[in-house]
């Protein structure tokens, strides 16, 4: 998974991003490239352009049966997501949003890369706290980054390995 999140961990209001950060954005393309992206409905419309990402195969979760989306395939169920995601790599697949599809996605994902700003945003949707899942660890945290007045790091969150 790959998301921004405020010091809440707060990543929409009224179905807009909180912050438009260019690093940001420059490590998203960077970390993205040539894999597989999955957004639900919304996240992938709110897209630049409203169109699929160039250099990556897009995957879009719709419940909406005949739902299309120009230059992605449309998937229906976690299931089928899945299903399709399987012919890549682990480290290729990138869930990007929003809110529910985090939700559902993220008993399945080892990763999550999280640009965390240093700030408190009025927010509607959120991603789940994992500085409070003890499952996940904290396994790198950059140095402070700015953009202009704002303040932000670049942080990776593993799961932790399950005793067997």
């Amino acid at each position: 998974m790959i998301v921004c999140a405020d010091s809440h961990w707060g990543i929409g209001n009224k179905g807009k991003l909180l912050v438009s950060i260019p690093a940001d954005k420059r490590l998203f393309k960077e970390l993205t490239a040539g894999g597989a992206v999955l957004g639900g409905r919304k996240t992938m419309e709110g897209l630049p352009g409203g169109t699929a990402l160039s250099g990556r195969d897009n995957f879009v979760l719709s419940r909406t049966p005949d739902y299309k989306f120009r230059g992605a395939q449309v998937v229906h169920s976690v299931e089928e997501a899945r299903k399709h995601l399987r012919s890549y790599p682990d480290e290729k697949i990138f869930i990007i949003g929003g809110g529910d599809v985090y939700q559902q996605f993220l008993p399945y994902c080892s990763t999550v890369y999280v640009t965390k700003v240093d700030y408190c945003y009025e927010a509607d949707t959120f991603f789940p706290n994992l500085d409070q899942k003890l499952e996940w660890v904290m396994t790198h945290d950059s140095e402070e980054q700015t953009y202009y007045d704002l303040e932000y790091y670049f942080t990776i969150y593993q799961r932790k390995m399950q005793k067997r």
